[in-house]
């Protein structure tokens, strides 16, 4: 049976465009190609630099068969506006160069997160939900969307936005994986025979409320926004249930033979790097993937995660009366992650 559909996953090394390509590629429906690289086998990739405009559009001249786009790609900056000119540009070169080979785009599936909201500004109330209003600050989420607005309403593509909150996946070697955060950090805590401590704020671990979105729970939902007529030019929060990190941190424990003390607030990004030698032996001790340690965890981003002072909840009404209705355990989740990880041999 020959693919019906082609799909161009851009960003397919990060956590969600890995999922979305391990997805994608189970279904004969598909044919899937990645940019620029993947840890998928037997997927055809483009390698292109997103950032300039003529090599995107030279390197997708054979993608002219392209019928949906799920973009995923990232590139961060400490400037909101240069990361909005960045992000925009770089979304603006997929879809011009896609456009000069030809191709006829059926939708563009497009992923945000909570920043949307403005959460990385600062306290905001929640549940959120996707009309709330803008914030004044550049994002570059909204510099994107409006691009996607624009070409749909000139009659090139539908579009279809997802928005989930720190996504959880098996992939080493990304900055903002919680899962490797967490495994990394009990496998240190492990060797140096401490408990496994909770390193935020006592407020963040005991009140706030906090959510996660399960990776492949994510992909399977990007293939509902690609197809279903109720996904068409609209956007959907996709975020499991909530739960607070007490509860949650004593559940890891018992699933990685730890033991659990009270919480110990420390900077992670600035302590954790002096482990390195410590990570070597592991690597040593269980045959573990030689992965650079500084590359391996993305300790600021569970900085951030763990104090986090404020709830974080994303309301789920609008997919679920579109139509997807999947429901996936927050903690079978997260765990279900760490374990992989483990299998792997990204963590002992």
């Amino acid at each position: 049976m020959s693919a019906s559909k082609v799909a161009l996953v851009v960003g397919a090394s990060g956590i969600i465009g890995n999922a979305v390509v391990e997805t994608l590629a189970e279904s004969p429906e598909w044919r899937v190609r990645a940019v620029r690289r993947t840890f998928v086998p037997n997927v055809e990739t483009i390698d292109l630099d997103l950032t300039d405009a003529d090599a995107t559009a030279e390197a997708l001249r054979q993608a002219g068969d392209t019928t949906h786009v799920f973009y995923a790609a990232l590139r961060p900056d400490s400037s909101l506006a240069k990361e909005a000119e960045i992000n925009g540009a770089m979304l603006r070169n997929v879809l011009d160069g896609l456009k000069a080979a030809g191709a006829k785009l059926q939708r563009v599936v497009h992923y945000q997160g909570a920043k949307v909201y403005g959460v990385h500004l600062g306290p905001t109330a929640a549940p959120f939900y996707e009309d709330d209003s803008r914030h004044l600050s550049p994002n570059f989420y909204y510099t994107q969307e409006d691009l996607l607005r624009e070409r749909a309403a000139q009659g090139e593509f539908e579009w279809s936005i997802l928005r989930p909150d720190v996504v959880v996946g098996d992939i080493a070697g990304n900055p903002m994986n919680i899962a490797l955060v967490i495994g990394a950090f009990a496998a240190l805590s492990k060797q140096a025979g401490v408990p496994l401590r909770f390193p935020g704020s006592m407020k963040a671990y005991r009140e706030v409320l906090a959510q996660l979105t399960d990776a492949r729970w994510l992909a399977r939902a990007s293939v509902w926004a690609a197809l279903d007529p109720a996904a068409r030019n609209e956007a959907f929060n996709l975020v499991g249930e909530p739960f607070r990190w007490e509860r949650l941190w004593h559940k890891i424990g018992e699933a990685l033979n730890i033991e659990v003390a009270d919480p110990q607030p420390f900077s992670l990004a600035a302590q954790m790097p002096s482990k390195a030698d410590d990570w070597q032996k592991l690597i040593e001790q269980h045959s573990l993937e030689p992965v650079p340690y500084e590359k391996l965890v993305g300790w600021k981003f569970g900085d951030f995660v763990f104090n986090t002072e404020f709830d974080m909840i994303s309301d789920m009404g609008k997919i679920r009366r579109a139509g997807f209705t999947e429901a996936v355990s927050t903690e079978d989740c997260l765990i279900g992650a760490i374990k992989r990880l483990q299998e792997k041999k990204y963590i002992p």
